[in-house]
């Protein structure tokens, strides 16, 4: 273990932090990859910011044999799915996702014994454990493609995240078999909010995430995964935009529009999960190459073929 560094060591106020960062990286060969709702600051040092499919892709296309994923434990452990040879690590161990503890390996195999038959869908917001249970994974950027490439006569279960599911639900018409789950965050933000914001700026782009319940995707402009959002916007001629959802995603629309304004739906409305990394853990992991992901080889196995069907479909 490296000796600990007292904060004032790192000169929070110079660049100091970043450039040990940076040499570090450059000594491991290293990449860092940071989720939109990252923190400000790790987000400005990450070699790649993106959603859940841009970053799984990313892990799976990069040559560099060490990850530093910011972002939650599921990100990482998928990223270790892909690249089982490489040295997957995570800041903080302590970054998990209530909604990927809402559903556990016994549950997938309950639902499939109560529904035999049926393709097992799920979004990637869950342990790799789960994803071995699973037939194909999706993302909130193609939960929709993933279950229209599933035969009509087939039944789907979709899990874990419920809203999610009602979201690809009402854009497909398919009859799924939805499990309780659902985002902490993404709950908490409400239609009343949309309701309020428009009210004050009704010339806004309203954006929200398809985690959201149900009533909030029914009055938003555009409701997507992160990456698509970023992509409204910056298309859009709008100079205001409402956001519905995490906090940190403003970071990054702020960004790369500095001529926009950025509205909170919800002004409290974020994940201290997602916020446990910091430049000083991204730091300490590169200094002892730790903690690092481990997978048994079967949860490996299982989890990469329901990765690999979600990939080769979109």
């Amino acid at each position: 273990m490296s000796a600990f560094i007292a904060p004032s060591s790192l000169r929070r106020d110079g660049l100091d932090l970043v450039a040990r960062i940076n040499d570090l990286k450059n000594r491991h060969n290293a990449i860092i990859l940071a989720h939109n709702y990252q923190i400000g600051e790790v987000q400005d040092v990450a070699d790649f910011v993106g959603d859940s499919l841009e970053l799984s892709r990313h892990a799976a296309a990069t040559s560099h044999p060490v990850i530093v994923f910011c972002g939650v434990h599921f990100m990482a452990e998928t990223a270790k799915v892909l690249s089982p040879e490489k040295t997957v690590l995570v800041p903080d161990l302590a970054a998990g996702c209530p909604m990927s503890d809402m559903i556990t390996p016994e549950e997938v195999r309950r639902l499939r014994a109560e529904h035999p038959g049926a393709v097992v869908v799920t979004y990637v917001n869950s342990s790799a454990a789960v994803k071995a249970e699973s037939d194909i994974c999706c993302t909130s950027a193609n939960a929709v493609r993933i279950v229209e490439s599933i035969p009509a006569h087939l039944k789907v279960i979709f899990l874990p995240d419920q809203y999610l599911g009602e979201f690809v639900r009402r854009k497909t018409g398919r009859s799924l078999i939805l499990y309780s789950g659902f985002c902490p965050t993404h709950v908490r933000i409400m239609a009343a909010d949309i309701f309020r914001e428009r009210k004050k700026h009704p010339d806004a782009l309203v954006i929200a995430h398809p985690e959201c319940p149900a009533p909030v995707a029914e009055c938003s402009d555009v409701v997507a995964s992160t990456s698509r959002m970023a992509r409204e916007v910056q298309a859009s001629d709008r100079k205001e935009v409402i956001v519905g959802t995490e906090l940190g995603m403003i970071h990054r629309l702020s960004r790369e529009n500095p001529d926009k304004t950025f509205i909170p739906a919800c002004a409290s409305c974020d994940c201290a999960n997602m916020k446990v990394n910091s430049l000083e853990k991204i730091l300490w992991s590169l200094e002892d190459m730790s903690p690092e992901i481990r997978l048994s080889p079967e949860v490996i196995a299982g989890a990469r073929k329901a990765l690999d069907r979600m990939l080769e479909v979109g």
